[in-house]
Parts: C-alpha cells; structure tokens; sequence
C-alpha cells in the first residue's frame, strides 16, 4: 500500500511463472505408492501442512508462482525443487534479518521442518494415510485474500510499445460508491506477469485523470513518474503490487480512506525485460474494512535521490534520513526498495531518549523479490524520534545483476536500469480517534501530520536535483 515510482513494492522473477506455460503443462502424472518406513514422513500428515503455511499463498493455481502445490501430484511432480530450493533458503523467500525485529507472516521454515521435507523426497515421496490430510486451503478465483469486495478491470487490453524502452501507463477505472469507505486490503492482479513490472494505485475526485485519458488516444494515458495530477500527501496511494509483495488486511481499527465518486487511477510500468509483444488487462481487488475505523494508515518516504553511483565501485553508499518526527505515532511496517544494483539496507529509528531500534535489515537484497514487512508488535516513535536508511550498492562488473556492461554511472530515476534508495514507514498516529465525539485535541495532530506529509512527499515527486555528497565510497 504504497506509492511513488517503482517504488512501492518489488518484482519477483523466482516464482513467477509465465501464463502460457501454465497453459501448456502436461497433466500431472501421480507415481505408484511407496511402502512407509517405520518413521518417514508423508505428504498427507507433515508436508501439505508445511505447504499450506508457508509455501501455498504464491503456489496455487492464478498465484504468483510458476506451478502450483496444492495437490499430492503437485508435490511430487515438484520435490526435487521444493527440497534442492528450501535447502538453500532460496524458498520460501525472506529477505530480511528476522532477528531485527518481529515481523508477522514470517515463512522461513525451521531446520528441522527442512530435514522432513527432504527425508519425505528421499523415502520416495510416500502419500500416506487419506485420514491424515487436513483441509484443503482455497483461494477464490485466485484472490489470495478470498472473494473480494468489489473487482475492477481495465477497460481493454493494452499493448505497450518498448521503442523508447519501458513505459507508463495509467488507467482510469470508476469505483462506482455512492458513500465513503475504508478500505483494509487491496489485491492486484496483473494481466501479463510477463510485462508488468510494477503496479501504484492512485485516487482521483477531480476528473483530471478522465481528462488526461480523453487527450491520449488508445487505452489509458501515458504518466511518467506520477499520474499526472496533484497527489494527497496524507492518502498518496490506495495500494501498489510487484510481484514478490503479497497482500494483507490492515488490523481492525485501521483503514485507507476511500471517497465516493472518487476514481481509481492504475498506474502501470511495463518492461521490456521478459517479453515483447504481450497484451496487459490487469485486474485489482478491494477489501473494505469490517470493524469502525478509529485511525487512518498514512506512509512517509525516508529517502535521498541525490546520489550519483560511478561505475566500477563495488560498495557504494548512499544515506537518507528523517531527523525528527513531530507527533507521537505507532509504526506498522518497513519497505525497504532498491534496484538492480542495491546489495544491502538498514532502516533504524533514533529515539528521543537516545536508544536505537532495528526497523529492518536486509543483508543480501533481491530486486525479485521486495515485500513490505509488518511488524508484529508495532513500535512506538515519539515525538523527536529519527529514522536513518543506510543502503549500499554494487556497480561493478562482477554484479551479475548489473544491467550495463560495462557498468556506468547510475543515478535516481524511474526505470528499472536507474537506481533508488527509499524505505517507506506505514504508521498510524496516536492523538487520532475517529470514533471520539472530542475533537479539541484533533486539528493540531492532523496540521502536524500534513506538514509532515508534505514535506517527505515533495522530495519524492520534486524533479532530481543535481548529484550531491550524498553518496561515499567504501
């Protein structure tokens, strides 16, 4: 839920399967039964249970991955990847340092939960006893969240032209409410994983983003680095999706401000990179929130576009900061987003007191995959608290990632081949009550909180200023 340039979310290109492939697979072909030794394990009892826990969000049929897992055949068809990957922590995908902080959703399988996956492969894959299989997970027309809300699509196809290399497109799609909403999660699904490299969702209540459309001829509009309108600081995004990033609801009491009349705007960023010629009709899902609403979720950027990285330098790095917060708050989650070159980040707040706290430390990034991490107990930032972004990049030629040979010099920008340094804090603030019928107390904390807002928001949609010291080499 988040927003600005590829910025909100990441790509994954581990799991992510391609659609025709999908088409094409050949049915699956179920071996014979094995007889069970005294003690190993089997599909029904252990590992579809460590499937449905860590490993079937992505793994079901219209998920993110390249193959389902959601079956006996599909384990089986598949154990040698599911124990040569989980062996290398390579799946399930976790890329930060859990030991930072306690995040919820966490995957990361245990040694011992590893060892019975490759003990089941190795005794031949046994099925085991039909008693011992639990209900099955289901995902509703591949919705990982379930049936949504409300469901809205792209007019028409859309078929990028990659001439001038990658694009951006928006497209206008009306929510059709009649009253305010909150909404608590939303889920994109994107019509050709192939092309789609990055999804922001923008709000309109203007009729600007019908006017752009009107002037662009063929689907939607072209909008490079924004949607081309003025953007709310304190609501700059219904939500975004790369792939990697799953989708979760936000907790009860917390909710996205969704108006009526208003109009979603979808902004896509193509790329060449996986494949040309590829037809697009991408597809969101809303949740609205169930329970009353006492807080809004807002997001500010920690970030720094002012750096120019050389090319040749292994270890670069680049540091942004916000040197004090106004306002009491509670931090729901980190983003952490880099690019290609990006190797590692650490995102840590400065409390009044002078203590430090670990936001999130990714020691080994990967563009692939990029998730917004949530905490599971949401840590307080009082006023005076300071939030630091440390991110070190790799621009030579032994970084296989690095997209020019030779490398070059790379500074901020919105294509995939161009750098950023951004960690996106989600928070809520503690003097807000939506629900109280006092509001004596409000219109300081909300003039605070948009003055905030403004700010961290105007670095990241002013032009980029010229390269500073900002970055160093190590």
């Amino acid at each position: 839920m988040l927003v600005g340039a590829a910025c909100l979310l990441g790509v994954g290109t581990l799991l992510l399967g391609q659609d025709a492939q999908r088409a094409s697979r050949p049915p699956h072909v179920v071996p014979p039964r094995i007889p069970l030794g005294p003690s190993a394990p089997t599909f029904n009892n252990q590992v579809v249970r460590l499937l449905q826990g860590n490993c079937q969000k992505c793994h079901h049929e219209g998920g993110i991955a390249p193959f389902p897992l959601m079956t006996y055949a599909d384990a089986v068809e598949h154990k040698s990847d599911i124990v040569s990957q989980t062996k290398l922590r390579k799946m399930p995908p976790w890329h930060i340092d859990s030991s930072c902080a306690d995040y919820q959703d966490d995957p990361t399988l245990s040694a011992a939960d590893i060892q019975t996956l490759a003990n089941w492969a190795a005794a031949g894959a046994p099925e085991g006893d039909l008693r011992d299989l639990p209900p099955a997970l289901t995902f509703e027309n591949g919705w990982s969240l379930g049936p949504p809300d409300r469901v809205l699509t792209m007019s028409e196809p859309f078929k990028p032209d990659f001439v001038a290399g990658d694009v951006y497109r928006c497209f206008v799609m009306p929510t059709g409410l009649t009253e305010d909403r909150f909404v608590r999660a939303v889920e994109i699904a994107p019509g050709s994983r192939q092309i789609v490299h990055h999804v922001i969702l923008f709000l309109d209540e203007t009729g600007e983003a019908d006017r752009l459309d009107q002037q662009d001829p063929g689907p939607g509009y072209s909008c490079f680095g924004g949607p081309g309108f003025d953007v709310s600081a304190t609501a700059p995004s219904l939500g975004g999706w790369a792939p990697g990033n799953r989708p979760r609801f936000l907790p009860d009491g917390i909710g996205i401000f969704l108006p009526k009349g208003a109009k979603v705007v979808m902004q896509v960023h193509y790329s060449a990179h996986n494949g040309i010629g590829q037809l697009d009709q991408s597809s969101l899902a809303i949740y609205f929130t169930r329970a009353p609403v006492n807080k809004k979720l807002y997001i500010a950027p920690v970030i720094n576009k002012t750096f120019r990285i050389p090319p040749g330098v292994s270890d670069y790095s680049v540091s942004a900061s916000i040197p004090f917060l106004p306002f009491e708050a509670h931090l729901l989650g980190v983003t952490p987003h880099m690019h290609l070159l990006g190797r590692t980040m650490s995102v840590t707040s400065r409390l009044p007191g002078g203590n430090s706290m670990c936001l999130g430390n990714v020691s080994d990034w990967d563009f692939n995959w990029q998730y917004s991490y949530t905490y599971r107990n949401p840590p307080a930032a009082g006023v005076g608290t300071a939030f630091d972004v440390e991110a070190h990049y790799d621009n030579s030629s032994t970084n296989h990632r690095n997209p020019n040979n030779p490398p070059k010099a790379v500074s901020w920008g919105e294509n995939t081949t161009d750098e950023m340094c951004i960690a996106f804090l989600s928070f809520t603030v503690d003097a807000e009550n939506l629900l109280s019928a006092r509001a004596e107390t409000r219109p300081a904390a909300v003039e605070a909180v948009e003055a905030f807002l403004e700010h961290q928001w105007s670095l990241m949609w002013v032009d980029r200023p010229s390269p500073s010291a900002a970055g160093r080499r190590r």
